[in-house]
């Protein structure tokens, strides 16, 4: 697969808890390309923030069921990464 490291890291993922763990336990969120791999995720977060990672653990975050005006639906499903970041180093996302 030939994406580009913009594409596989669509955006970081700040909220109570991603900063928590950020903080405390060099552990990052990040919301992924679907078809990325971890490899892949690996090399696309040491090229764009000069860190070193450790591990890689994926998650399929499952869609969500919506009440629309017209009927239901549902929200499609995403890919999150949670990244583990060398001691020494730290991504400033916030």
């Amino acid at each position: 697969m030939d994406l580009d490291k913009t594409q596989i890291i669509k955006r970081p993922l700040v909220s109570e808890k991603s900063v928590f763990l950020g903080t405390n336990r060099n552990l990052y969120s990040f919301e992924v390309d679907f078809r990325a791999h971890k490899p892949e995720i690996k090399k696309a977060i040491e090229e764009l923030y000069h860190v070193r990672v450790g591990e890689v653990r994926t998650i399929v975050v499952p869609g969500k069921p919506m009440r629309t005006r017209t009927g239901h639906k549902t929200t499609s499903p995403w890919k999150k990464a949670v990244v583990q970041v060398h001691v020494d180093d730290k991504i400033e996302l916030y």
